[in-house]
């Protein structure tokens, strides 16, 4: 290559990076030559900051260009994006104005105490990263910064956010945990952008009025606070999906009214002692209820309304009784009652598991159900949906698929009635959704997938039926299928086709036959929750450790041996919150398990492993994880 090497740093530099270690290893897609400095620099050298401008001595005749067309000055291309991240840099120059083609800077995991007021005239920003860093706080003119959509300043000292921190009206991600925060500016509902607020480990006592004006807000997060209420119009958050309150001091929760894509609630280790009246009607799309350690002492009949709960965690409450209507949820595939004085259920039951004890809850509304029936013959009664009992509700469902399964009366021979098993395809446009749910099907006509492909649905639940493998017409929906519920089937195999759903977030394939996953299906990236629950599996499948964005992974009840907690194993999910592995085989827990922080929720119970001891597992997850950390060699 010809020319002089500034020259070529001046041409080619896209991206400069501090190296905090000189063996640093750089990927081929990655823009040479890369600057490097020695490990632990205090200070930048002023060169970088003038990186956009024209060296005095770079003029040349065009006869000493290089030959290289990427090399010529008509192709030179200003700084975007400066990463310093790692090094021990205390100071940033105020000459970081001149980098003003900025839209990236990631200065995370330095000693920067403050930062220059001339960095507001980086007007271009839309990342900013200053995570792990010792500030307290930032110059009013950043507030100012036109295009900002990401800000990151988690792991400071901030006692406080700015007032002036609502002006950033581009902004769409906001972390400050792990600060000192005491509480939040009036004028934060202005961030109207903002989807993802990320609050915890702060000392947060209460929430403005105003924060429920975030309407964009799909996840909030406010674990490890001192919260003792929530706003009670939290409602007005119409798009909220994610809500994290575990350890707070919060003692009644809102109803939740308008909340109705609600997904997630996890109220951990507060105060609560009952649910809200209309808590269960307000949560149609609820998903995961985690309730454990608070003083709730009776779950109310309209449980069964959460019909799509998948896990429900009431672990160490003082709970001395199940409602029936909890053996309707269909697909409730883990329910976690430790730790409280039920004395409804016998104690055998109680420790086979959640299948045991929603059957045993199913058995006995039926029974109830036959004598209610038996008393009040000819009489009619009529029950509105608010006040449906949960006798009633499980009684009803066994009603519509008959008592006698594939020989009722009511369905005809050869299993398949379209007017009667299957949605027509106005219900599928209304709601997006094929569910064909305890109806005894081995086979599912190709028609029904075609029909639900032009209705372009999204959500599938083919959940308590007899298939033995997962349709080949199901391919159809692999560009608009988001969640996929095969649960309380037969299936022996997963067909490799499943890879090529680019939208899938959630799979079911509970309590089935399963032994392994195809290799393929480590390519989805948009898979967040895998529920393998009651199936053969030995070990987890090696797919599962490329799904990056991977959060629940619940695998209990299966015949799993070995945990690798690994960086190419479970360490290489850094989203993973969420891992359930009860009633295993695991002979050992790895003490690395519990550098894995990012796990809010895990479940070891009833595996074989002397240690942790299960005086520490009944203690909760944080108490299993430091547990393990103390073992890890020095």
């Amino acid at each position: 290559m010809c020319g002089p090497a500034h020259r070529r740093l001046f041409y080619h530099i896209r991206e400069y990076q501090m190296a905090s270690s000189t063996s640093e290893q750089e990927t081929e897609d990655e823009i040479e030559p890369k600057i490097q400095r020695k490990p632990l620099a205090i200070e930048l050298p002023d060169k970088i900051y003038q990186i956009n401008q024209t060296d005095k001595d770079l003029p040349t005749s065009l006869e000493q260009l290089t030959v290289h067309e990427e090399d010529a000055w008509w192709n030179q291309m200003p700084l975007t994006n400066l990463d310093l991240s790692s090094n021990a840099l205390t100071h940033l120059s105020p000459k970081i104005e001149n980098l003003e083609t900025l839209t990236t800077l990631t200065l995370h995991d330095n000693l920067l105490t403050s930062l220059p007021r001339s960095i507001c005239r980086l007007e271009k920003l839309v990342r900013v990263n200053l995570s792990r860093n010792k500030l307290r706080e930032l110059p009013v003119d950043f507030y100012s910064l036109p295009e900002l959509r990401y800000l990151n300043i988690s792991y400071n000292e901030f006692e406080e956010l700015h007032p002036a921190v609502s002006d950033l009206h581009m902004l769409e991600y906001l972390d400050a945990s792990h600060n000192s925060l005491t509480g939040l500016p009036n004028g934060i509902g202005f961030l109207v952008r903002v989807s993802e607020l990320l609050l915890s480990h702060n000392h947060i006592k209460e929430l403005p009025s105003d924060l429920v004006n975030m309407r964009s807000l799909q996840k909030l997060d406010l674990n490890h606070n001192d919260l003792i209420a929530l706003p009670e119009d939290m409602g007005s958050l119409r798009k909220l999906l994610c809500l994290y309150l575990q350890h707070n001091d919060i003692t009644q929760l809102p109803t939740f009214e308008g909340c109705q894509n609600l997904q997630e609630l996890y109220v951990a280790n507060n105060l609560v002692g009952k649910l809200p009246e209309s808590f269960c009607s307000n949560l149609p799309h609820l998903k995961i209820l985690d309730l454990r350690d608070n003083k709730i002492t009776k779950i109310p009949d309209e449980i069964s309304l959460l019909k799509n709960l998948i896990r429900l965690d009431l672990t160490n409450n003082s709970i001395n009784s199940l409602p029936l209507s909890l053996g309707s949820l269909a697909h409730l595939v883990s329910l976690q009652i430790d730790g409280n004085p039920i004395k409804s259920i016998r104690r055998d039951i109680l420790q086979c598991g959640t299948n045991r004890i929603l059957r045993t809850l199913r058995e006995r509304a039926r029974a109830s159900g036959e004598n209610q029936q038996h008393h009040n013959q000819g009489d009619s009664v009529f029950l509105n949906s608010a006040s449906l009992s949960s006798t009633t509700f499980v009684q009803n469902n066994t009603d519509k698929m008959g008592a006698d399964g594939l020989n009722s009366p009511r369905r005809p021979a050869g299993g398949c009635d379209e007017d009667t098993t299957f949605p027509d395809k106005y219900k599928m446009r209304n709601t997006h959704t094929l569910n064909v749910t305890m109806q005894y099907l081995s086979t599912v006509p190709d028609e029904v997938f075609q029909t639900a492909a032009e209705e372009h649905v999204s959500c599938v639940d083919f959940s308590k039926n007899r298939l033995e493998k997962l349709p080949d017409a199901l391919h159809l929906l692999k560009g608009s299928a988001s969640e996929l519920v095969f649960s309380n089937n037969q299936i022996t195999k997963v067909p490799t086709f499943l890879s090529q759903f680019t939208r899938l977030t959630l799979l079911n394939l509970s309590c089935n036959q399963l032994t392994d996953l195809p290799k393929e299906m480590g390519v989805l990236n948009t898979l967040r929750e895998l529920h393998i629950c009651n199936n053969r599996f030995d070990h987890l499948p090696t797919c599962l450790y490329h799904t990056q964005n991977l959060e629940i992974l619940l695998a209990s009840d299966n015949r799993i041996k070995h945990i690798d907690a690994t960086p190419e194993g479970l360490g290489a999910l850094k989203r993973l919150t969420i891992l359930d592995l009860r009633n295993n085989n695991i002979e050992q827990v790895p003490p690395v398990l519990g550098n894995l922080t990012h796990i809010a929720t895990l479940e070891l119970i009833g595996n074989p492993f002397r240690q942790p001891r299960h005086q520490i597992l009944a203690k909760g997850t944080d108490a299993i994880m430091s547990y393990l950390r103390d073992r890890i060699p020095a």
